[in-house]
């Protein structure tokens, strides 16, 4: 219901054009603030779609679950559960065992959004905004796990391996999130605007080659059967999830990966060692 919520938002309000149009998201009103104005655009309405979806999906697979699988369902929810588990583990220590409902929910509004697409609803992970928010979220969540020894640990690592690479490994720093934003926003959104051009392209060349059909023949674009589908599947399907998967894969590599472990654990000990003392 939430996605044909959506369809029918984007029938009342996406304006009729002809030829190519590729275009950002649909600004619905926009709300007077201080500041700067907020608009509420397409992409947000979107991702809360997408949000509502996810949640009554997941109240769905737990609804009725017991001891032992019995439901279909259950063994889904269960699945979905131990492979997230299970990457999180691979990627990621065991203090990071309790990341695996926030990577898995990375990963499923990564994917929906992407896929929102195949419904001909703008997809909120073509929008650099939606995809900076998460990206934004993540460095946060970076830069609190390099903060565990204190501040002043954090700042000594950026001069790591020498201090005068330390002007590199702040850029570095920065260009997480923008790397991490820029990467997934630029394959979803090229993968429309490749779409979008072959499919004018093609429909071009179908009036070009059969428009001397008689009657309504030659106003089908004969051409456009079959390759735009096939686009699709690849760019809003695979392309959309895959880009799900990097970016949750990126998430746990980078938390990991600057978070000092063995640092902070020493000093936990000595914390414990003087509290009893």
């Amino acid at each position: 219901m939430p996605l044909v919520f959506g369809m029918v938002l984007k029938i009342l309000f996406n304006p009729a054009s002809e030829g190519i149009s590729v275009s950002g998201a649909l600004v619905y009103f926009t709300i007077p603030m201080p500041l700067q104005n907020l608009p509420i655009t397409e992409s947000q309405v979107n991702s809360a779609l997408v949000i509502i979806t996810i949640f009554f999906l997941c109240l769905y697979f737990t609804h009725g679950i017991t001891v032992k699988a019995e439901l279909r369902r259950q063994h889904i929810a269960e699945w979905i559960v131990k492979q997230t588990q299970s990457l999180v583990k691979t990627n990621m220590s065991d203090y990071f065992s309790g990341f695996a409902p926030f990577v898995a929910a990375i990963m499923g509004l990564s994917a929906f959004s992407s896929l929102m697409a195949l419904l001909g609803l703008y997809a909120p992970t073509s929008d650099i905004n939606i995809v900076g928010g998460w990206a934004i979220l993540v460095f946060i969540l970076i830069t609190y796990y390099k903060m565990k020894c204190g501040p002043l640990h954090y700042i000594k690592s950026f001069g790591d391996p020498v201090p005068f690479l330390s002007p590199l490994n702040i850029i570095s720093e920065v260009a997480t999130p923008i790397s991490m934003a820029f990467r997934h926003y630029g394959n979803v959104l090229s993968g429309a605007v490749i779409s979008v051009l072959v499919g004018a392209g093609l429909q071009g060349l179908s009036n070009m080659l059969l428009g001397w059909l008689p009657g309504f023949l030659g106003e089908i674009p004969f051409l456009q059967v079959g390759l735009p589908a096939i686009l699709s599947v690849y760019f809003d399907l695979f392309s959309g999830c895959l880009q799900a998967f990097i970016f949750a894969m990126l998430t746990m590599l980078y938390i990991a990966s600057g978070f000092p472990e063995e640092d902070y654990f020493a000093r936990r000990a000595k914390k414990t060692a003087r509290s009893k003392k």
